[in-house]
């Protein structure tokens, strides 16, 4: 059951009495004709074979409101992404998959890398980056939704109560971040944000003192959630970050280009599941290991854009004060969830704690060899600005793909 409870700095739109979906879908076609809405779904081929997308199209497709869905298709060869093709065609909607890999978009690619536009880093950032350049380039949708696809117990409802706030006209909201308990399968999930994040910001808050964006990064109830929304305004000047940050630089960017009363963030779940990724304690290049040292220095980074001094001592006190309150964290969450009936591996979760703490002196210390390091994306706005053409060779480049496959 939600509660009514505001805390933080932005406004938490919360599910207090379960209001009927078809309502919802009915006012939401009603907000389409003057705010019309797409979704974007940064794709990886080798979802398209797992657990979760066959539920997720098949609920997509009962969407009366969409009307664009934009697939952005990534480690797909020739073959892949005319599967891809055959298998999103059940969607009613107008659709287009973006083949990220195939020579044509890695033409558009070698366009901006000859002018040192082009994103440096393959992954999710990168995809959701060309994801919006062609929804910005096609120019239509004014308010638009990102959900990942490995969500296992998705229902359309989740995306209706992602995109409400931003569609709805009578709103002033810029951008809306889902959020939702993770727990499922009889345990609570959601390491990296309940073990990492939110015992960082507030060790942060505790040496740094007060601040405003440390205040404003810990309003949101789980800033890790790979769903929200935003309207189109928003997409024209967002960098995006490169590395495994993506959500939290997002949530960064949004703080600093709009004030607090333009954000938001909803309750769009009551049980929520998806891919896990390996804790990975023996090789940081991968798994959540990799994870913690890139969402470490975006913390850092945009600390210091903010004239925080950060030095090896500072570290060494983040590190300590962090592992301390991690630890008695884990306590909270292990009593928490024995009062609901869960089960919660105190050993596992202090293992975990252990290697962020060890992660977050690594990420400072990268942090401070590497002060000209610049991992966002640059913002369609300046793309368009140095390339004014690219938008129509984008689209030309997708239509032509489309053609010869379909």
């Amino acid at each position: 059951m939600g509660d009514f409870h505001q805390n933080g700095v932005i406004t938490t739109l919360h599910n207090l009495n379960n209001r009927p979906l078809e309502k919802l879908e009915k006012e939401l076609m009603s907000f389409s004709k003057e705010r019309p809405m797409a979704l974007i779904l940064p794709c990886l081929y080798s979802e398209l074979e797992g657990p979760a997308m066959d539920n997720i199209v098949a609920e997509l497709s009962e969407v009366p409101y969409l009307s664009k869905i934009v697939i952005g298709l990534d480690r797909a060869d020739e073959e892949q992404y005319k599967k891809a093709l055959d298998f999103f065609k059940v969607l009613p909607q107008d659709h287009v998959v973006l083949w990220n890999d195939g020579p044509r978009l890695k033409e558009i690619d070698g366009s901006l890398s000859k002018i040192g536009l082009e994103p440096k880093e393959l992954g999710k950032g990168r995809n959701v980056w060309y994801c919006i350049g062609y929804i910005l380039a096609q120019g239509q949708a004014e308010a638009i939704a990102l959900h990942d696809c490995d969500i296992v117990t998705y229902s359309r409802d989740m995306l209706a109560r992602l995109i409400y706030p931003v569609a709805n006209p009578s709103f002033h909201y810029e951008f809306c971040k889902g959020y939702y308990a993770r727990v499922a399968n009889g345990t609570i999930n959601g390491r990296v944000c309940r073990l990492l994040v939110t015992p960082l910001l507030k060790s942060l808050k505790k040496i740094i003192g007060a601040h405003d964006y440390l205040e404003y990064m810990d309003s949101y109830r789980y800033p890790l959630a790979g769903e929200f929304s935003m309207r189109a305004d928003v997409l024209r000047n967002i960098r995006i970050p490169s590395d495994w940050g993506l959500e939290i630089g997002v949530l960064s960017e949004t703080w600093r280009n709009y004030s607090a009363n333009q954000l938001c963030q909803v309750d769009i779940a009551d049980i929520y599941d998806h891919k896990h990724q390996n804790v990975s304690f023996d090789d940081e290049s991968t798994g959540l290991s990799r994870m913690s040292i890139d969402i470490s220095k975006a913390v850092f980074r945009k600390l210091a854009t903010n004239g925080v001094v950060l030095s090896l001592e500072t570290f060494r006190t983040i590190k300590a004060t962090y592992y301390r309150m991690a630890l008695d964290m884990v306590e909270a969450y292990h009593n928490d969830a024995q009062l609901n009936g869960l089960t919660l591996d105190i050993h596992k979760e202090e293992m975990a704690a252990e290697l962020f703490a060890e992660n977050i002196m690594k990420a400072g210390q990268y942090f401070l060899e590497n002060p000209q390091e610049t991992p966002f994306i640059p913002s369609w706005t300046r793309v368009n600005s140095a390339l004014p053409d690219l938008g129509k060779h984008f689209l030309a480049a997708v239509e032509e793909d489309l053609k010869q496959y379909l």
